[in-house]
């Protein structure tokens, strides 16, 4: 099916550029806005996006744009794939332009002030808008050398989750509906944190064992906190849960793993985010998950572990024995451990 009207991405990093790409292979006409006129006019020449994509050709019916403006004016269905960081100043000044729209958020973050996610921003800046979120294990690289990949588009507006549906689902592309945007939404964004951990955990050898205990105790504990701000914890069971915990924390592709790498071989967090050369958002979200974790008196032992190594000078061996140390718990804190007789 191809619509009339062209569709939106918002933002040239490597996730907004595959996104523009898949859209461009099933029929639609897309406008790749980006900030930088040099980006876009490099894009428009060279036909790839060499900082954050190399050697991806882009497909000839992205077009990329630097009018923000006439790209909301001509387009209803917007992806917002824009840095956490980016995403309110960038949008704010435009918000009438955005009602009765359809916004797809793509960022997995948090912001740092308001402990906002995406779409609860963009709910706040344009009211009328129509909003959901996509989240699954999708490596942007992947996405666009045409791995087999599955997402998630979560919404309580079942024609906006059709209308993504129709518009990303392709041979190697597969879009799964939720109505959970809160919990699917959660999911990219905690489980990048966890990330940062596995990449150290790798770089300093740690066993298949400890790979594994790190992922599943990081699933208990995204779902804990998850819970206990609304979400469904069965959302954790899928895609944007432990699917998109899996990739982030098991692959030498995922940024988030890559600075953790970088600092379990010895490099500090400056130098760790600048030999990767874009943003890590579990840096930023790792920050204000400990804030809101403690004044929420929600239990997370691996969190509080990052944090002591990046900001309170610990080492990982330290965080580990101390968590090793710790009172067992259950293993799932979602089934009673009583009542079985």
């Amino acid at each position: 099916m191809t619509e009339q009207q062209p569709v939106a991405v918002l933002g040239g990093g490597s996730f907004g550029t595959a996104a523009a790409n898949l859209l461009a292979e099933n029929g639609h006409q897309v406008r790749q806005w980006m900030r930088d006129p040099q980006q876009a006019e490099a894009m428009r020449s060279v036909r790839e996006n060499p900082r954050y994509l190399k050697g991806i050709k882009i497909h000839p019916g992205v077009e990329p744009v630097t009018d923000l403006l006439q790209t909301l004016q001509g387009c209803d269905l917007i992806f917002v794939a824009l840095p956490s960081s980016a995403l309110r100043t960038v949008l704010a000044e435009h918000a009438e332009r955005l009602a009765g729209k359809l916004l797809v958020s793509l960022t997995k973050g948090i912001e740092a002030q308001t402990f906002k996610l995406m779409s609860e921003i963009l709910a706040e800046i344009a009211p009328q808008a129509r909003i959901g979120v996509l989240s699954g294990p999708n490596l942007a690289r992947e996405v666009a050398e045409h791995a087999l990949t599955a997402t998630v588009i979560a919404s309580t507006d079942e024609e906006l989750c059709q209308r993504v549906q129709a518009a990303l689902h392709g041979r190697t592309f597969r879009v799964y509906a939720s109505a959970d945007r809160f919990g699917v939404e959660l999911g990219g964004a905690l489980k990048n944190v966890y990330a940062i951990i596995a990449g150290m955990a790798a770089a300093l050898g740690m066993g298949e064992n400890t790979k594994s205990m790190l992922i599943t105790r990081a699933l208990a504990e995204m779902t804990r906190f998850a819970v206990s701000q609304g979400a469904n914890p069965m959302t954790f069971l899928g895609l944007a849960g432990v699917g998109d915990l899996i990739v982030t924390c098991s692959s030498a592709k995922s940024r988030n793993y890559q600075v953790g790498y970088a600092l379990g071989e010895g490099l500090s967090l400056d130098e760790a985010v600048n030999r990767l050369g874009e943003v890590a958002e579990g840096v930023n979200t790792l920050k204000v998950l400990k804030v809101k974790a403690e004044e929420l008196q929600v239990y997370m032992p691996l969190v509080a572990g990052l944090h002591a190594i990046l900001f309170e000078g610990r080492t990982l061996a330290q965080v580990i024995e101390s968590l090793m140390r710790a009172e067992p718990k259950t293993d799932v804190d979602f089934i009673p451990t009583s009542g079985f007789d």
